[in-house]
């Protein structure tokens, strides 16, 4: 490096007295705190980052100290931010203990700070930035040493729980999700869809905040990454293979390497032909997460949950399930109306188009809350029901009872639109896009992995 008063990384050793070192950052994991065996009834703060200054050298850091310190010290700099280190204490590193949860680094040494005796801050000499910016675009690992999303889904099982380097393009960011734990701590969880030219959509699944930060950065269908030392498992639920961001994982966005440049060509490409979008899936989501999510954003979603029909009125009289509905504005009107009675609808001084059939109202319900009031109209109803509305008024009232029986409490598999609604008291509105009975292993599948 130019600047003659930093050291370089690739030199650094436990003797220097008071050594300065810059770098890149590429890495960064959240704040943990431990009990101080030393101090009983207070906590040590410690989190760590990887900082890179050359394109083949990059070491651990690591940070210890109070809340205060700590916390504060996290929150002053991100991924790709260059800093400077002053006065670290360089440590041999340890494979047994920290350092096997950390990136794994190319020299022997790793760095420790704390308040009383180093500094860390933003680098503030501009051609020592110039120097470091390119760095953050060089993966830590040989740029032809990754597997494609068809490597692992060939390999299947046989990678359950290995750590390997991967190389896709991201598809789409789902929303973060924050959850509680049985013993008091909370926790996040985003998942990320890749895709590359064997695979058109793979998880990544996020756990730390400071990965969920940079992910939520990216820009899908035009952002690569290599992402070195994921960790790959056999997901049950989905009965396929996911990945995982860890301690020791390091993702470099578009890398600047010929095989990320031909893969970012054929996201381009196959994103412009609209080929992507066909195998777009809704999210699989708890009841009450429809409903947090629908109070929380505006926005029309769609999602998939395994819930129990609570309410549907099948053995109530027929002009209740069956409807006739203007086909303009979907106004309720009676058979032998002339034309639409809704004074809003465009076509209301024309001869009534109209078409008949189910029309329910239907309640779900899971372990986490009730939906109540869906729609389920035809179409829709009769793909669900099994029958037309004409076979349905010419059932006798125990075939009605006996077919709400079929579906009433038991678990189904709802594909649902939500939409908000001034109307409905819960101040949103789900249609039901489709609805099944749910495949016994399918529901014991995805029992297991809410578990």
């Amino acid at each position: 490096m130019a600047a003659q008063s930093y050291i370089a990384i690739s030199e650094l050793h436990p003797n220097f007295s008071h050594p300065k070192v810059a770098g890149i950052i590429i890495g960064k994991t959240d704040v943990k705190s431990f009990p101080d065996r030393k101090n009983i009834g207070t906590d040590r703060f410690t989190f760590g980052f990887t900082i890179k200054d050359s394109p083949d050298f990059f070491i651990n850091v690591t940070a210890w100290g109070n809340d205060g310190y700590v916390n504060g010290l996290s929150s002053s700099f991100s991924i790709g931010d260059c800093v400077t280190i002053e006065n670290p204490l360089v440590a041999n590193k340890d494979p047994e203990k920290g350092d096997r949860f950390c990136p794994t680094t190319p020299g022997l040494y790793r760095l420790l700070v704390t308040e009383a005796h180093s500094q860390v801050r933003l680098c503030a000499d501009v051609y020592t930035i110039e120097q470091l910016l390119p760095l953050i675009h060089l993966p830590v690992k040989d740029s032809r040493d990754f597997y494609s999303l068809g490597d692992i889904e060939v390999n299947g099982q046989r990678l359950d729980g290995t750590v390997i380097n991967i190389l896709a393009a991201v598809k789409s960011i789902g929303e973060p999700k924050q959850f509680t734990t049985s013993d008091g701590r909370k926790g996040q969880r985003l998942e990320v869809k890749l895709f590359d030219d064997s695979v058109s959509s793979f998880p990544l699944i996020c756990w730390d905040r400071e990965a969920i930060q940079l992910v939520q950065t990216l820009i899908p269908k035009e952002t690569v990454l290599f992402i070195a030392d994921a960790k790959i498992s056999f997901d049950n639920f989905r009965s396929g293979m996911a990945a995982t961001v860890n301690s020791k994982t390091i993702i470099t966005v578009n890398p600047d390497t010929r095989e990320a440049s031909l893969l970012f060509s054929y996201a381009k490409e196959v994103s412009e032909s609209g080929a992507l979008d066909q195998d777009e899936k809704p999210e699989d989501v708890p009841v009450s997460q429809l409903k947090q999510k629908a109070q929380e954003s505006p926005e029309v979603f769609f999602g998939i949950t395994y819930s129990f029909i609570s309410k549907l009125d099948l053995d109530s009289s027929v002009s209740k399930v069956i409807k006739t509905r203007c086909s303009r504005c979907k106004f309720q009107v009676s058979e032998d109306a002339e034309s639409c009675t809704n004074q809003l609808c465009p076509g209301r001084d024309q001869a009534l188009s109209a078409t008949t059939g189910f029309d329910l109202l239907v309640d779900f319900t899971d372990h986490t809350g009730t939906l109540p009031a869906c729609t389920l109209r035809s179409p829709v109803a009769e793909k669900t029901l099994g029958c037309t509305a004409d076979e349905f008024t010419s059932l006798t009232d125990d075939e009605r009872t006996a077919m709400k029986w079929k579906f009433l409490l038991e678990r189904c598999k709802i594909y649902v639109k939500i939409l908000p609604s001034t109307k409905m008291r819960t101040g949103i509105r789900g249609m039901i896009v489709d609805c099944s009975l749910a495949d016994p292993g399918e529901v014991k599948q995805h029992m297991s992995a809410l578990l």
